[in-house]
C-alpha cells in the first residue's frame, strides 16, 4: 500500500513538474519573441531618421522606392552625396552594423526573399566566394546577375525593367545600389564585405 501511495505521489509530483517546465518554455519563448521586437526597434532607434523611411516604404510594399531610399542611407552613411564618389574602397570600411540594419529591414518585410544577407547566399550558390571577389571573377557575377533576375539571354536589365513586387526571383532586390558607375570592381569588392561581416 505505502508503495503504491508512494508511486501516485511520485506521478502526480512529476506531473507538476513538467506542467511548470511547459509554463516556463512557453515563457522562454515569448521572451525570445520579446527580445527579438526590441532588437529591431533598438537598431532602429540607434539612428532613428537615417532608416524610418525606408522601413515604412518596405513596410508599404512599395519596393522600387525603397531601392532609391537604400541608396539614399548608403550615401548617410558614408556622407557621400553623390553615388559616384562612394568608391570600391569606402566599401572596405563600410560598418557591418549598418548593413545588417538595412538587410534586416529588407528580409522583414520580403518574408525573408530580398536583402544583403539573401543575396551574398545567392552569390556563393553560383560558386562564389572571398577568392572569387579577391580575383575579380566576373563570371561568377554574370551568373548572379542570372540567378536574381538582373540578367536574361546574356543582357544586363535596367534597374526600371527589373520586378519590384514579391514575385521577384529571391535576391533581386536591393537593387538599384548595385548599378555603380565602378561596375563589377564595385561589385566584388561589396560582396567582400558581405562576407568579411558575415551576413
Amino acid at each position: 500500500m505505502s508503495n503504491e501511495v508512494h508511486e501516485s505521489e511520485v506521478t502526480t509530483r512529476l506531473s507538476a513538474i513538467e506542467q511548470q517546465l511547459q509554463q516556463f518554455n512557453q515563457l522562454l519563448s515569448n521572451l525570445s519573441d520579446r527580445i527579438a521586437k526590441s532588437e529591431e526597434s533598438f537598431l532602429l532607434v540607434a539612428d532613428i531618421h537615417k532608416y524610418k523611411k525606408l522601413q515604412e516604404l518596405l513596410a508599404a510594399g512599395n519596393l522600387r522606392e525603397a531601392d532609391w531610399e537604400t541608396i539614399r542611407v548608403i550615401q548617410a552613411i558614408t556622407k557621400e552625396p553623390d553615388l559616384a564618389a562612394i568608391t570600391p574602397d569606402d566599401m572596405r570600411e563600410f560598418p557591418c552594423e549598418e548593413l545588417r540594419v538595412i538587410d534586416s529591414l529588407w528580409r522583414k518585410y520580403s518574408q525573408g526573399r530580398f536583402g544583403f544577407s539573401v543575396q551574398i547566399q545567392r552569390y556563393q550558390s553560383v560558386g562564389g566566394s572571398f577568392d572569387t571577389t579577391i580575383n575579380q571573377d566576373n563570371t561568377v557575377i554574370e551568373k548572379f546577375g542570372e540567378v536574381v533576375g538582373w540578367r536574361v539571354n546574356g543582357k544586363w536589365l535596367k534597374c526600371d525593367d527589373l520586378d519590384y513586387t514579391l514575385a521577384a526571383p529571391i535576391g533581386c532586390h536591393p537593387s538599384r545600389w548595385w548599378n555603380s558607375p565602378f561596375g563589377s570592381k564595385m561589385t566584388n569588392y561589396f560582396f567582400n564585405r558581405l562576407l568579411v561581416c558575415s551576413l
